[in-house]
């Protein structure tokens, strides 16, 4: 005689707990799936559109006849045009939707920054870079904003570490393949350096139009959900406790909060760029080929993926996010202490190692804090005006690096301000501490 047990009722409601987990997780897999490694592979282009600038520099600058100042300058100026159409940009992706904006942001970039193949001095290849800034402003944190209204807060720092490791692969790939490119030099009568500019530049038109297909703007609108998965996923995000939020524009750009976030974003951001655009150039000190140095540039970004995605699994597991932001930062700037107390390339190349691992985990650490206290239009226009003002270092560092390198005739003086202005990101950082409570 078999006997049958009642379940009691906090069985039933673990076992619904577990259902419910179930679906949930089956969501976020399926759009994981769908929307990472197309935007991660964007987001990898995007970049080439920055990186490959250092590689072409080892040509393009002799043959337009550039000095290191104009060459900082044009490299630079991108990050003005940037700036100032950021919030602009993400407040109409809030409007027309995620999908549709980004679609647009690619296909446009794409065009400009092909373009740049026929420049033919400093003026037009600085309104070219001023364009490209402005037709891709808004892309990086829409992709913030979209992926924040997809994943659930444990999910999102991993989302955001496998969408942002398009930055270290695209110089981890691109900085090879570009160097190779640059020996296509003559055929039809193009220079290597156009070559390079128009085949890193124009996959990103079918790339947009994949985006137009494949993106939904939110859960609700997914076919490719079921009713069961759309509501679980929904519910859990709107259901998530936020640390006092705001529901106007106005209120976010007050924020003490923000402000902080956008002076942490701007130290570590022109470190990176300070270091990505002018490796090339520095490694060309050691007497390097311009294939050699495509092969040791990538050495760094290498370490730099590595080390982010696991950076951000541990953060996912573990919490403690403006602490490990802080560490980061540190690393960044430890790191560009290496090459300037040894003259060795091995030297160098673990010293760019360390301080591009420090930023790039920073990045991926760094946009999951906002995202706690920004809501709505707050998050759109929030996200933005954070990248807008910290986009700004794109600008100051590449500048200031030629500036500087002109003035003092090494790249030294150049690395230690860099080195400066990061530590001051991780002192911002732990002053976070003093604003947020949960994390």
């Amino acid at each position: 005689m078999t006997v049958l047990q009642q379940g009691t009722p906090r069985d039933l409601g673990a076992s619904q707990a577990d259902a419910a987990d179930a679906v949930l997780q089956s969501a976020v897999k399926k759009a994981a799936l769908r929307f990472v490694p197309l935007l991660t592979i964007a987001y990898l282009f995007n970049y080439l559109d920055r990186t490959s600038l250092g590689v072409a520099a080892l040509t393009m600058k002799e043959q337009l006849g550039l000095t290191a100042s104009q060459f900082g300058f044009a490299a630079g100026i991108f990050f003005l045009g940037y700036s100032v159409f950021e919030i602009p940009s993400n407040l109409l992706l809030y409007k027309v939707g995620a999908r549709r904006w980004l679609a647009r942001i690619m296909v446009s970039w794409g065009l400009v920054s092909a373009a740049t193949a026929f420049v033919v001095g400093p003026n037009s290849f600085y309104s070219l870079r001023f364009l490209l800034g402005v037709m891709e402003a808004g892309f990086f944190p829409g992709v913030t904003f979209f992926l924040a209204a997809w994943f659930p807060a444990q999910y999102r720092t991993r989302m955001l570490a496998w969408f942002l490791v398009g930055i270290p692969l695209s110089s981890l790939i691109g900085t090879p393949v570009c160097s190779m490119l640059l020996e296509m030099d003559g055929i039809w009568g193009f220079a290597g350096w156009q070559w390079l500019f128009l085949l890193v530049s124009l996959p990103c038109i079918p790339l947009g139009i994949l985006t137009l297909i494949l993106l939904a703007d939110r859960p609700q609108t997914a076919s490719w959900l079921t009713k069961e998965e759309r509501d679980t996923l929904d519910g859990v995000l709107t259901s998530e406790v936020r640390e006092r939020p705001h529901a106007s524009l106005l209120a976010a750009l007050m924020d003490a909060r923000v402000l902080i976030c956008a002076a942490i974003q701007f130290g570590f951001t022109l470190g990176s760029y300070g270091i990505g655009i002018w490796l090339p150039l520095m490694l060309k000190e050691y007497h390097l080929t311009n294939t050699a140095i495509g092969w040791i540039a990538a050495i760094p970004y290498l370490f730099a993926s590595v080390g982010m995605i696991l950076w951000a699994r541990y953060v996912d597991q573990k919490g403690r996010r403006i602490a490990n932001l802080a560490i980061a930062c540190a690393l960044g700037a430890v790191g560009l202490l290496l090459p300037i107390l040894s003259n060795s390339l091995l030297s160098a190349v673990i010293g760019f190692s360390l301080a591009l691992t420090g930023v790039t985990a920073a990045r991926a650490i760094f946009w999951t804090i906002p995202t706690r206290f920004l809501t709505g239009v707050a998050a759109a226009g929030g996200l933005a005006f954070i990248n807008s003002v910290a986009t700004t270092g794109g600008f100051f560092g590449p500048s200031m690096m030629g500036a500087l390198k002109d003035f003092s005739g090494s790249y030294i003086v150049g690395l230690l301000a860099v080195a400066a202005i990061i530590f001051a990101s991780t002192l911002a950082s732990l002053s976070l501490k003093l604003f947020i409570s949960r994390e």
